[in-house]
């Protein structure tokens, strides 16, 4: 099983990065250093540039050698910082699809090769009226790594779903042999082997309960609330827990191996988060797909201007040189290449802020466009836990009071660990009242308990413990308990002296903002739905209570993903929002997975967004934010792009004959500038 585990394990991060921009495996630690060393060469590239000393009208310290400053360091860093650049856009023209890289990287080029070689002509003595270009290709590149550095920053990304998975089987079984024990690795059982199941250990492989019985927890896998009363016959599942009488040393099982390794449930959820994962489809950001069009336009601007002044004649070489050189640097993206990463890091630290995590940008930003948004139930619009509904005493009951049969039942239930048990004995501490644990207790797995109070006999449990000691029930407390399980609340009966004194309902607790979230989703025109692996009378109920109209139960977590695929095959756009491991698969195949953070680290790792809060209502709000976001985008990319349609022909000198002439230091300025109105309307996502 680890084995296995391990293989999907690796299969999931080779196809991740595959879908990740071109420098996403570079570390994010490695871009700020060399950002850092980036920054340091340029300060004093800029400070002895000739050119950004006419501009702004100073003079730095000189010393021998001092004018070439610009050209040593512009050199070192061009094959320091720029390395990143070159690579990444030869990559890009290998496979034919040029793009922000190349055109990055041609820019570089341009402005290293002519820099270089003014810079040589004026160490020779040569004349040239040319001006170099050092101050634009050191800024250029700081620029440039500092928004892939926030960029990998802001989406980096683990792949551990398969991990978190593998961890539920423990590492050693207890194997049943002749009537002894022997612990061996959990790689090593076979179908038909034997093994025990003591309380509060992990199952290691499917199987079916031949001796014992005890309550499982199979909500990690299955999504059902409260833990499920086994007993011989049953089947279990790997990776659920028998812990419902740990402390009471009571519950041990022996189980029938019937499926190891991948044939187990848990290998078949491993299986479909794996596949959810590869399915999806790699998307291109806007950025790249302008920056390739930007490419060829520059590219065919440089060259249609390098032929028109040629033509026309009469113009000194250096003269067409610098425009034709003038057009490819002013198309550098400055502005378009943090376009989209200024944005993307604000919108993660924004909604940090709110306690959204933003795991996967693709997730993020496909938020705007959901139109059905499926709630697991439990954990997610419920909470984890089940308290007391209501306290009922029956037709012919002789307790004088609700708080007198709960104080009884906590009695009772003191010392048991299951679910329902453990809910009583809260609701009778929350409400302060006093009882007493019930002596000569004795604990029947999956019916109840019973034990002497005051010395009366006394019992709790089900209406199966109920028949096997032949209590009768009236037909008005059997129409009550009807309706309490028909609305999916589990029922406790309470006798003394062998007579029911009345019974408690417990069920779901509906989170606080449950119905805000539900609310705010239908204002925005979404719809909703429910989707959960407990009976469907109980998911109906919550459905009721929420007013929502849709609901599906009795989900197990292929029959989730199912639903999701059948959604997405009808055009829809689903979110998934859920919080256990039955969720995981659910959450990668859906278009937007969100992952409650109170819930399990499969479906935080298999989840685009986390709600650290764990409240429902974060869902509308991601779903604004993510507008917001990429209606920003938007705007920057119009505006870098628009940018570049407008100077770049002012920089080919179409206005010329005019008297209107774009030199490469208003370039420049022209440049920067445009950087700067795109950082400044990214920030102004801080106030949403």
């Amino acid at each position: 099983q680890d084995q296995t585990g391990h293989q999907d394990h690796t299969a999931n991060k080779s196809d991740s990065h595959q879908n990740h921009s071109e420098h996403a495996h570079h570390d994010p630690k490695a871009f700020k250093r060399l950002f850092g060393l980036s920054l340091l060469l340029t300060l004093p590239i800029v400070i002895y540039s000739e050119t950004v000393q006419g501009l702004f009208g100073f003079t730095p310290p000189t010393f021998p050698f001092s004018e070439f400053v610009p050209a040593i360091l512009g050199t070192f860093l061009f094959f320091l910082g720029g390395r990143v650049f070159l690579k990444g856009g030869l990559s890009e023209l290998r496979i034919k699809k040029p793009g922000m890289m190349a055109l990055i990287s041609l820019a570089l080029i341009v402005a290293f090769g002519y820099s270089a070689f003014v810079t040589a002509l004026h160490l020779f003595g040569i004349m040239w009226m040319g001006m170099d270009f050092w101050w634009e290709l050191a800024t250029l590149i700081s620029i440039m790594l500092l928004g892939h550095w926030i960029e990998l920053a802001s989406i980096a990304r683990a792949s551990g779903a398969i991990g978190a998975l593998a961890k539920l089987i423990p590492e050693v079984a207890e194997l049943v042999m002749d009537g002894n024990l022997k612990q061996v690795p959990v790689q090593s059982l076979k179908v038909g082997d034997k093994v025990l199941i003591r309380p509060g250990s992990a199952i290691p492989a499917d199987g079916e309960i031949i001796e014992g019985a005890s309550s499982v927890d199979e909500s990690m896998l299955t999504g059902e609330a409260k833990p499920v009363d086994k007993s011989v016959g049953d089947k279990v599942i790997a990776g659920s827990i028998n812990g419902s009488f740990a402390k009471l040393g009571k519950g041990s099982m022996t189980v029938q191996v019937s499926a190891v390794g991948q044939n187990t449930l848990l290998a078949g959820v491993v299986r479909l988060v794996s596949e959810a994962e590869k399915s999806k489809s790699k998307t291109q950001l806007l950025a790249d797909r302008a920056a390739g069009l930007l490419f060829y336009l520059a590219l065919v601007s440089s060259v249609i201007t390098l032929i028109t002044w040629i033509a026309i004649g009469g113009y000194s070489p250096d003269f067409i040189l610098e425009k034709v050189v003038t057009v490819l640097v002013i198309a550098c993206p400055h502005a378009l290449g943090l376009a989209i990463p200024l944005v993307s890091a604000i919108t993660s630290a924004r909604a940090a802020s709110s306690g959204v995590i933003i795991r996967d940008r693709r997730s993020f930003e496909a938020a705007r466009n959901v139109d059905i948004v499926l709630f697991d139930k439990t954990g997610t619009l419920t909470t984890a836990t089940r308290a007391v509904q209501n306290i009922t005493l029956a037709q012919a009951s002789s307790v004088s009071s609700a708080s007198e049969l709960l104080a009884l039942a906590a009695g009772l239930e003191k010392e048991a660990e299951h679910s329902l048990a453990i809910a009583i004995v809260a609701k009778a501490e929350a409400d302060g009242v006093k009882f007493e644990s019930a002596t000569e207790m004795e604990f029947f797995p999956g019916l109840g308990v019973r034990g002497k109070v005051s010395g009366v006999d006394a019992m709790a449990g089900s209406a199966a413990l109920l028949n096997s000691a032949n209590v009768s029930v009236h037909e008005n407390d059997k129409k009550a308990v009807d309706q309490a399980n028909a609305a999916g609340n589990s029922v406790v009966y309470v006798v003394l002296a062998g007579k029911l004194e009345g019974y408690l309902f417990i069920g779901d607790v509906i989170r606080s903002t449950a119905q805000d979230a539900v609310t705010s989703l239908r204002e925005m025109g979404k719809e909703v739905a429910i989707v959960s692996g407990d009976a469907e009378g109980v998911v109906a109920s919550v459905a009721e209570t929420l007013g929502i109209q849709k609901f599906f139960g009795e989900l197990l977590p292929a029959d989730k993903i199912k639903l999701v695929q059948k959604l997405q095959s009808e055009g829809r756009k689903v979110a998934f929002v859920g919080d256990g491991v039955n969720d995981a698969p659910a959450l990668a195949q859906a278009d937007v997975g969100l992952a409650i953070g109170a819930g399990t680290d499969v479906a935080i790792e298999s989840a685009g967004v986390i709600l650290v809060s764990s409240d429902p209502s974060s869902v509308a709000e991601v779903i604004k934010l993510s507008r917001s976001s990429h209606a920003k985008m938007i705007q920057n990319l119009w505006w870098a792009a628009g940018y570049n349609i407008v100077a770049i022909p002012l920089a080919a000198g179409v206005l010329f004959p005019l008297g209107l002439v774009l030199t490469p230091a208003l370039g420049a300025v022209l440049m920067s500038l445009s950087t700067l109105i795109v950082a400044a309307n990214a920030q102004l996502l801080r106030r949403r």
